[in-house]
């Protein structure tokens, strides 16, 4: 772990510090919500002294095959735990990913519902003008034959001379040419009036269309997270008693260790303990420092707050599943990837990005919890979230922790690992780097987390734990990373 942080500290020498007091400030707070990594050392084992073990040394070693067949026990249940685990957090993602579906479709109808509204409005318009022409019309129909302006024979025949004959067709002609061009105007009036009849039709059909995918994205949701449920409750004994067995396993496989191996073996361990507790010890330190640091950058960086608060302004709230029009921007809900180009680039974006996430150290996880603004409450799966009290606590989970450092430098990320996996450029794991994301389960959908470098990763892994900095996982992760800054 120590070797995992060398890139962020490295940065931090380079870097001039901020003002002591926000950094004692901070300080504080990760001090108190930091918490040991995925590889916290055990209590420590016995250390016997040399009397000891001459004493031992002429005990019945035990019969290693029962060593062997404890340890096959244990990775079996070991095996058994990470596919329940797998399954689960795959049924989490996707209600993740009904939610992101649910808020897009919401966007989607309340466009067309303007687009619908605007088109009756230019219909009853065009309504308007076809009247107005059409009185003009009447009028001046009405006011030539009143007149005597009628083009009939009559009117040549009643001229008392030659000059009164043309002026009397030049007048006609007048009439001739404003009745004409009155006409051409209400046939054009009307023929807009039936383009217009006709687009309103057409956003009237689509606007309920998008209602009606409004309506299933919201079924679909509840449905989802019906089924994350179940799938929770289900599984949540299963995984108790799976718990349970392994446990009873390493007890078998600890006394068996510990007689097939003698009180050598047990000064041994002990002293490889040591050595483990002082590198995680070390470890630990080194990461509360560099996250003491990286949130007192990110305090003072008062541009990467304001791009992620204009994200979050244009933005449904993540876990909304009932539809609010008090609420809710028409037209503002982004679709899936960025939103807007980063306003820094290259490295600077980078470390910016690193410095948000890592400030977030020790915070909670919390199922559906994190928005582009920091954590947030999570949301209730009937299981394992809600036996940790996920709903209650606001903190983190895998894709809200990626959204939040991201939208520091303007990309607005769906809350959803899978919609991220094909939100910016996919690049073979083995050239991957610092700042990118990697992802685990089908396409992506199951988890992901942050690369820090040097084979170190930031993560929010599960109900229970906390942000925290781990080693890469290569089993079961995605040949792909995906690359946001280039």
């Amino acid at each position: 772990m120590k070797h995992a942080l060398s890139a962020t500290l490295a940065r931090c020498g380079r870097r001039s510090m901020v003002h002591v007091v926000a950094a004692l400030t901070v300080a504080a707070t990760v001090t108190t919500l930091a918490a040991p990594s995925s590889e916290a050392v055990p209590p420590p084992p016995p250390k016997p002294n040399d009397g000891d073990i001459t004493a031992a040394n002429g005990k019945v070693e035990q019969d290693l095959m029962v060593v062997a067949d404890l340890i096959n026990q244990l990775a079996s249940a070991d095996n058994s735990l990470r596919a329940l685990d797998d399954a689960v957090a795959l049924k989490r993602e996707q209600v993740n990913k009904s939610l992101v579906d649910l808020q897009n479709a919401r966007a989607a109808a309340d466009a067309a519902t303007m687009v619908a509204t605007s088109a009756g409005q230019a219909l009853i318009a065009a309504g308007d003008r076809i009247a107005e022409a059409q009185k003009r019309f009447d009028s001046i129909a009405a006011q030539a034959y009143s007149n005597g302006n009628a083009p009939t024979i009559a009117g040549y025949f009643g001229a008392r001379d030659p000059g009164d004959v043309l002026d009397r067709a030049q007048l006609l002609e007048l009439a001739s040419e404003n009745q004409k061009s009155i006409i051409d105007g209400l046939q054009r009036a009307r023929l807009d009036q039936a383009n217009r009849t006709s687009a309103a039709r057409k956003a009237k059909q689509d606007n309920d269309a998008a209602a009606a995918l409004a309506t299933a994205k919201k079924v679909e949701a509840e449905q989802a997270m019906k089924t994350a449920q179940t799938t929770q409750q289900q599984q949540l004994a299963r995984k108790r008693q799976l718990q349970q067995q392994r446990e009873a396993v390493q007890r078998q496989l600890d006394a068996a260790r510990s007689e097939a191996t003698g009180l050598q073996g047990q000064r041994d361990t002990y002293t490889e303990w040591d050595k483990q507790r002082k590198a995680e010890e070390a470890a630990t330190a080194a990461a509360k420092q560099a996250a003491i640091e990286a949130a007192a950058r990110v305090a003072a960086d008062q541009a990467a707050r304001d791009r992620a608060a204009a994200l979050a302004a244009t933005e449904r709230p993540h876990t909304q599943v009932e539809g609010d029009e008090k609420t809710s921007t028409p037209g503002t809900a982004k679709a899936q990837g960025r939103s807007a180009l980063p306003a820094v680039t290259g490295d600077a974006a980078i470390e910016t990005v690193i410095d948000r996430a890592m400030s977030q150290l020790g915070v909670p996880y919390s199922w559906g919890g994190g928005d582009d603004n920091g954590p947030t409450l999570g949301i209730r799966d009937g299981g394992v979230a809600d036996s940790y009290g996920d709903y209650k606590k606001v903190g983190f989970d895998c894709s809200g922790l990626t959204k939040y450092a991201y939208a520091g430098i303007g990309i607005s990320l769906p809350h959803y690992s899978g919609y991220q996996y094909t939100a910016g450029q996919q690049v073979p794991a083995a050239k991957m780097r610092r700042g990118d994301l990697l992802f685990w389960g089908p396409n992506g959908s199951q988890h992901e987390a942050l690369y820090l470098g040097d084979g170190q990763m930031l993560e929010a892994p599960e109900s229970g734990d906390v942000v925290k900095v781990s080693p890469v996982r290569y089993g079961g992760m995605m040949p792909y990373v995906v690359r946001l800054v280039t």
